[in-house]
């Protein structure tokens, strides 16, 4: 994982004074300074990670970041950071200091550490990384901003210095083929599907070009036709072209070589890279087979809850004939247009509204949607996602939809009330939303860093589904089961994966043995951890910890335990590594008592 695929509330200041007794005066401001001075040269360093943060003071810049040159000044700017966090006595901060001064340490450290596995020789998936999220930045669809001319005239030349770094791509995905760094063929194959659209010559029909076709009235006519012509220009002479030496020489080089065996174990120093992954996204101590273990018994608890929902419903075969049963039996696939699977959410999310105020005081201000998925992404994309908001609440926290054939969507799977429940509210969209809009933060706390709290966090609230209306009938709750069985899964498969205790295809077939999901889907779920090693297992990690310290503190504060209040302390401080998470949420306890 590079820093971009990382660095992507409402705090009422009385409500923190009166939890951990805090003044303006407790505050380190030395300390203040080295997170603000960190974050501006981050943000120099990262001009798209800015924009996305709502800073537009680079919005005309894209440095080639799988470069030597740039790496070679990454490393330089993290160890001086590192170096500069030393002189500090952890235990003399206050405790919001104290988290923050966690956070950028775990920071530095694991960025430093990926440094040593040379990611930049595999710079792409078929989900996530540059190539398709400048492929999705230039549809108009995520943070950018396209008001003005010079919006426009900014994006341009982002696009012209993307063209060098497809060219870097080339010739760092040849220096991985040469000592046996190289993505599978079935990654491969699929980032290939997803960028071929990219490579169209034809400004009329690229998708960089959409925005041209509405932009705002403000901007003038002689504006609009000189930002036409240079988009022709850069399109057909520079981005497309660059887009397709990057296919063809995916389809007629790299994709020959590339090898069969899904896991990074394979790689040069591959081992080390795993472990150093499953450290970073559940941000606890275990180890890869602390994982796997966990996850065989997650399995088994959460499949013994499921023959009991299939008791319930009265069907009598047997727990894979019930799985047969929900996945083809008309009845859940009730849909005939995307509008109305989209009618479906938004029906989900009126019936939760009025339930919200009884377990949470904070709620974001910033603004909701739910929208269908790019076309290019829907055929790729295993599931509906979250979207941030923009810091200045411009845009809105976006629940996206992939909706490729909607005669195919099923209602038990992706179980659709769970699902909203965990993308969208109060999953993602409080927890990041109030992170964002969080005054008390460090500016480079804004954005969320540890997938295990922010993963955690969102599959937890599924467990709240009856508090807020849902999981009424015993499918949706069956629905509820066979997402959280599929985090589960994750830990299993992850891990067997990246060990090389399972190849793809086993994989694929443990998978679809233990759910009620049908092989397409589990195919592309299965390909996703193979691109994007760990990440799948911070969601078990992360909602197993609060879980855990919800039940706690239940006990030991008995009467004095209420629900809203644990929500309100959890979301309090932003995403921080589970391990001080758990040491400041025993401090709030204790405040309790």
């Amino acid at each position: 994982m590079t820093i971009k695929t990382m660095q992507r509330f409402l705090l009422i200041a009385l409500s923190l004074l009166s939890a951990f007794n805090l003044t303006a005066q407790d505050k380190n401001e030395k300390l203040h300074r080295l997170f603000d001075n960190y974050y501006e040269e981050y943000k120099r360093l990262s001009p798209l990670d800015a924009t996305a943060a709502g800073d537009n003071r680079y919005n005309d810049l894209l440095p080639n970041d799988i470069s030597a040159p740039y790496i070679n000044e990454q490393e330089r700017f993290f160890t001086r950071y590192q170096d500069s966090l030393r002189p500090f006595n952890r235990e003399e901060l206050n405790t919001a200091d104290r988290i923050s001064f966690d956070v950028l340490t775990e920071v530095l450290r694991h960025q430093l550490q990926l440094l040593k596995y040379h990611l930049e020789y595999i710079p792409f998936g078929q989900l996530s990384d540059m190539p398709l999220t400048i492929g999705q930045l230039g549809a108009g669809e995520s943070f950018l901003p396209f008001n003005t001319a010079q919006d426009y005239r900014n994006w341009n030349k982002r696009m012209i210095a993307f063209g060098p770094w497809l060219d870097t791509a080339i010739a760092n995905l040849e220096k991985g083929k040469q000592m046996g760094m190289m993505r599978p063929k079935v990654i491969v194959e699929k980032a290939i599907t997803a960028m071929t659209p990219l490579t169209e010559t034809d400004p009329a029909k690229s998708m960089f070009y959409r925005r041209l076709t509405n932009m705002p009235a403000s901007i003038s006519k002689a504006d609009k036709k000189r930002i036409i012509a240079d988009y022709k220009k850069t399109i057909s002479t520079i981005l497309a072209p660059a887009y397709k030496r990057l296919v063809t020489y995916l389809k007629d080089v790299y994709l020959p070589a590339a090898p069969i065996t899904a896991g990074v174990n394979v790689y040069p120093l591959g081992k080390e890279y795993y472990e150093e992954q499953v450290h970073f996204y559940t941000t606890a101590s275990y180890t890869p087979e602390d994982v796997y273990q966990l996850g065989l018994s997650e399995v088994a608890r959460i499949t013994q809850e499921m023959e009991g929902i299939k008791t319930k419903t009265g069907f009598t075969g047997t727990l894979q004939e019930f799985f047969h049963f929900l996945k083809t039996d008309k009845q859940f696939m009730p849909f005939k247009t995307p509008e109305e699977v989209i009618a479906a959410y938004s029906n989900i999310y009126q019936k939760i509204q009025p339930h919200l105020p009884e377990m949470f005081s904070l709620q974001p201000k910033s603004k909701f949607e739910i929208r269908r998925s790019l076309p290019f992404m829907e055929h790729s994309q295993g599931g509906p996602s979250y979207l941030t908001p923009s810091i200045d609440g411009a845009r809105p926290g976006i629940f996206y939809v992939p909706i490729p054939d909607a005669t195919k969507v099923n209602v038990t799977f992706y179980g659709l009330e769970a699902t909203f429940i965990h993308e969208a509210i109060p999953g993602h969209h409080f927890q990041i939303a109030l992170q964002q809009e969080n005054t008390a933060l460090p500016a480079f706390r804004k954005l969320p860093t540890f997938s295990s709290y922010v993963e955690g966090w969102a599959l937890y609230c599924e467990s709240l589904g009856e508090q807020v209306g849902c999981y009424t009938d015993p499918y949706q709750k069956m629905g509820a089961l066979n997402n959280e069985i599929h985090r589960a899964i994750r830990l299993v498969v992850d891990v067997a994966l990246h060990t090389g205790k399972m190849t793809r295809e086993e994989a694929i077939a443990y998978m679809t043995a233990h759910e009620s999901v049908d092989n397409d889907i589990a195919t592309k779920e299965i390909d996703r951890y193979i691109a994007n090693p760990g990440q799948a297992l911070s969601y078990k990690a992360g909602g197993l910890t609060i879980m855990r310290l919800r039940e706690k503190y239940s006990k030991l504060l008995g009467d004095k335990f209420s629900l809203l209040k644990f929500h309100d302390a959890v979301l309090r401080q932003g995403d921080m590594p589970l391990t001080v998470f758990e040491k400041y949420m025993d401090d709030w306890a204790a405040s309790v008592k």
